[in-house]
């Protein structure tokens, strides 16, 4: 699914002061491309994730999905194609504890009213994909950070999203781990046609992206 942001401001108001977060962002991104999104913390790279991930609305600009401005919408159609167009992998996986791995994978399929029987198949067949086929019924808390991962990242493609958002994927996890998680995300970008994006201080994992954009106070970083 291609992207054009354009004009794109977020500007939040913290004691009485105004703080710009995005200023004027303009930015394409092609369908099923990879890109990183770069940048010292407090850049603005996870407000322009969140924005794309329609999670938070824009204060000005506008973000075409397939030349259509999503926040338009009305929210409970907005929060549909959150649902079923966007996967998200953030830096802390976001499991719930007292279901299993595949619980966690099938529950967005469940949400979206797939049946119980298709959720589990679906749910099954990417839990084996990421290399847990023998851990399914485990329990978040009897894997390593990055079995958790991987499970996270099942759970972000049981709806087969156009776009694929991860969050300092492997921010959380040692370096070793991290290549792991690395690798899967690339397998899956390159195996699933998605358009994925990725916020990262990893520069290992920025440069494996087809395009790297830099963010700096809130502007992209030509120097980047």
């Amino acid at each position: 699914m291609a992207i054009a942001i354009q004009n794109l401001w977020k500007t939040f108001i913290k004691d009485g002061n105004r703080i710009d977060a995005l200023k004027g962002i303009d930015l394409d991104i092609a369908s099923a491309e990879s890109l990183a999104l770069v940048g010292v913390s407090g850049a603005g790279k996870s407000t322009l994730v969140h924005i794309l991930g329609t999670l938070d609305h824009p204060t000005q600009g506008r973000v075409l999905y397939n030349g259509v401005d999503v926040f338009t919408w009305p929210e409970k159609r907005l929060a549909a194609f959150r649902n079923t167009r966007i996967g998200f992998v953030f830096q802390f996986h976001h499991l719930l504890p007292e279901f299993s791995g595949l619980e966690n994978v099938m529950l967005p399929a469940l949400i979206n009213r797939l049946a119980k029987r298709e959720a589990r198949k679906k749910a099954e067949g990417l839990l084996k994909d990421v290399g847990l086929g023998d851990r399914m019924t485990h329990k978040p808390g009897e894997l390593s950070g990055g079995e958790q991962q991987r499970v996270a990242v099942a759970r972000a493609l049981i709806m087969a999203p156009d776009i694929l958002l991860a969050d300092e994927p492997t921010g959380n996890l040692d370096t070793e781990t991290g290549k792991i998680i690395e690798d899967l995300l690339i397998d899956l970008h390159r195996e699933r046609n998605v358009t994925l994006i990725v916020v990262t201080h990893n520069q290992s994992l920025a440069q494996r992206m087809s395009k790297s954009v830099g963010l700096r106070d809130g502007r992209i970083d030509p120097r980047a």
